[in-house]
């Protein structure tokens, strides 16, 4: 997910298969890596509750991290203790990984009491985030499966290139709804063009 993590998927696919990378996907790298750099200013620092698939959550991490943005809580369900360490050790591994815990075997009632004793700025997750939403506050980014109550999700990817920057798209929509949704309240900075 995200450029750094499709940039190794197709290192590695290269060096097996012993082809170059084509030309189309260094275009592809190219939209999301001036798509990142645009969208920065905007995500840098922001803390994220993150929960779902352990595989996809791995690439996330990667991604947010990309991103200037702190995956603060990081939970898999089905995640085993293996895991739980991979993930730690990608953690450990990052200057902004320092203040992020992850959590194996725990499910969305142990995030609801997450976000309430440590806050964050927005969750990604499945539509079962939707409740957590509605009982803290924290803005919902939908991500992952299942997506039940909006249209179409699973026709997007979310791995690659393109995946990636419909992954930031996503992001970066729920960011500027609540910059807007602040915005109302005083009047100040509602801008037509960010």
């Amino acid at each position: 997910m995200g450029g750094q993590g499709t940039d190794q998927f197709l290192m590695e696919m290269s060096r097996l298969s012993g082809e170059a990378i084509p030309g189309a996907l260094e275009m592809e790298r190219g939209r999301v890596v001036d798509a990142i750099a645009d969208s920065m200013a905007y995500l840098h620092g922001k803390k994220f509750a993150i929960y779902g698939d352990p595989d996809m959550l791995i690439g996330l991490i990667g991604f947010l991290f990309e991103l200037g943005a702190e995956p603060t809580h990081i939970m898999a369900t089905n995640g085993t203790k293996k895991w739980g360490k991979r993930v730690q050790k990608i953690l450990d591994g990052h200057p902004c990984g320092e203040d992020c815990t992850v959590y194996q075997g725990k499910d969305l009632w142990h995030m609801r009491s997450l976000l309430f004793t440590e806050p964050v700025d927005f969750l990604i997750g499945n539509t079962y985030g939707k409740a957590l939403e509605k009982d803290t506050g924290t803005p919902l980014i939908r991500l992952g499966f299942p997506i039940m109550d909006r249209h179409h999700h699973h026709r997007f990817p979310t791995w690659g290139y393109q995946g990636g920057l419909n992954v930031l798209v996503k992001i970066l929509d729920k960011v500027l709804d609540e910059l807007d949704r602040e915005a109302m309240k005083t009047g100040i900075s509602f801008d037509a063009i960010r």
